[in-house]
Parts: C-alpha cells; structure tokens; sequence
C-alpha cells in the first residue's frame, strides 16, 4: 500500500503521533559529520521556539512570507490572534488544534518544496538569525564539542527546521512532515504535527537508526507540552520553561536554564513565548504555507 494511501485511512491520536514521529525521523538528514571522538551512543535533542529561539520561528515564517505578499493582511491578523492567545493562556485547547489542523491541509496543496526551502533561507537570514539564544546555543555546541550529535526537533516543517539545524551546524533536524509528490505538497500532513508525543515516537525511531542509548541522551524545552520528550532521555534540561514546567523540573531535580531578562522570566507561566508546539505545527501546515500566485 502507497504511503499516501494509508495516510488517508482513518487513524487514531496514537497512531498520527507514531506516523508524525517516523516519518520525521525518516526524513531528518545529517548535516555535519562527527568531527571529535566522542560517544556515538550520545546525543541532545533541542525543542525550537522558545528554546534555541526568541519566540516561534514560523510566525517569523509567516511575517516574512507576508512581507511577499504570499497571503493576506486578514491571514496574519489571524496567526497573530493565535499567538497571542496562547501567549495569554498558555495552554493547548485540543479543539483549537484539530480545528487548525483540518483547515489548514487544504492551503499548501500546490506549492513546492523547493519555494519553501528557498525563501526559508532568505527570512532566516532577515528575521530568525538574530533571535538565537547565545545560552542554548552554546550549550548545543558543547555537545558537538563532546562529540555527540545534536538534532532539533519540532513541530514547524522540516524544511525551515532543516535550515535552522544547517545554519547553527547542528546534526539534522526532525519536524512536521507534510506529503509532497513530485516536490509538490499535496495538502496532507503524514500522521500529525510533530508535537508532544509524536516528538517522543521520532527520537524512539531516530534512536534505533543511530544506535543511540536513550538514557545517555539528553534533550531541552521550554514547554511542559515536551514532557514525553524530557522524559525519555537520561538528561532533561528546562530552558527558559514555562510555569508548570518550571515546576515538573523542580519536582523532578532536573536542571534549568533561563536565559529571559529577569522581567520575562519572573512572568513565565503568565506570558508563555511563542506559539506552543501543536500551534506552530499547524500554522507551518497552513497560513505560512498558504500562497498567492
């Protein structure tokens, strides 16, 4: 059975996070080789917004694809309500992100891979560059340093997740994978977003790919959306976290790291930064992605 044709079978939440997480873990590439004796068993794993960088990288997506007039004043309104909103509630309205997901499939039908890819480079190059965090950058790096693999993993595109992991020469990325024929988006993610456990089912299958031992891994998040992620790894670390995650941290001894302004993080749990996973995932699906010819 086509791949396509089983992504069009009715499937349930565990089997979408399990597709998402395979099919991203397929489609990761490897960036940068190794290039110090290290332990191969070893990687970290880098949750995106909010945690490499200030705020959500695809609504700097969307700003600059509305810079090119590729949708609409009305568009951008709406993705800023959205990001705002889960800056003020700062939690997941399941029905929120099922009714974004079913909208947004039909926006990316006919637009190619090759015109995402290249007007990624373009915007992060204007937009996204500077808004790496120095701190979780050099954490990242003391981990090529040691000779360990380092992968993002989140729920914008892969593309524009693959340019951020070249750009920081990181190891590869894994992100929201959508169905593409011919280099031509079909308007289908395969599974689901890339967002809470299907972020733990692509580090699983990436794991058995590599030959990596989990508990020597460790993994980094702002969100107390990528439990299942931290949770798998021997070594979680809380970046700039949100207040339950903050929390879980605490609970839990496990490390964090705040690299906010002491303003920002004092109203952490309050102000979540950014758009949270399963948002990102579904705009990246549809308003970023939505195009005027």
């Amino acid at each position: 059975m086509a791949p396509a044709e089983k992504q069009r079978r009715p499937l349930d939440l565990r089997q979408r996070s399990v597709l998402a997480g395979e099919a991203a873990a397929a489609a990761t590439e490897v960036e940068s080789a190794l290039e110090a004796p290290g332990d191969p068993a070893a990687a970290a794993f880098f949750d995106v917004d909010n945690t490499v960088m200030q705020g959500a990288s695809i609504f700097h997506l969307a700003k600059g694809l509305h810079r090119r007039k590729f949708f609409t004043t009305k568009d951008i309104l709406g993705a800023m309500w959205m990001q705002l909103y889960f800056r003020v509630v700062g939690v997941e309205d399941p029905d929120h992100i099922a009714e974004t997901r079913n909208s947004a499939l039909g926006f990316i039908a006919g637009h190619t891979v090759a015109e995402l890819e290249e007007l990624g480079e373009e915007i992060f190059d204007e937009v996204m560059a500077h808004r790496i965090w120095p701190g979780t950058r050099a954490l990242a790096q003391l981990h090529l340093d040691q000779g360990q693999r380092v992968w993002l993993v989140t729920a914008a595109p892969i593309e524009i997740a693959q340019i951020i992991a070249r750009r920081l020469g990181l190891t590869g990325a894994m992100g929201t994978v959508s169905e593409h024929v011919d280099g031509v988006y079909t308007g289908q993610l395969v599974g689901d977003l890339l967002h809470g456990p299907a972020k733990a089912e692509a580090i699983k299958a990436l794991a058995v790919r590599e030959g990596l031992d989990l508990a020597r891994c460790s993994a980094y998040s702002d969100s107390v959306n990528d439990l299942p992620m931290l949770g798998l790894v021997g070594h979680p670390v809380a970046i700039n976290p949100d207040a339950r995650l903050r929390a879980h941290a605490r609970e839990h001894g496990w490390r964090v790291r705040d690299y906010r302004t002491g303003r920002k993080a004092a109203r952490a749990g309050v102000v979540v930064g950014g758009v949270a996973g399963a948002v990102t995932g579904a705009v990246a699906a549809g308003i970023a992605l939505r195009g005027r010819r």
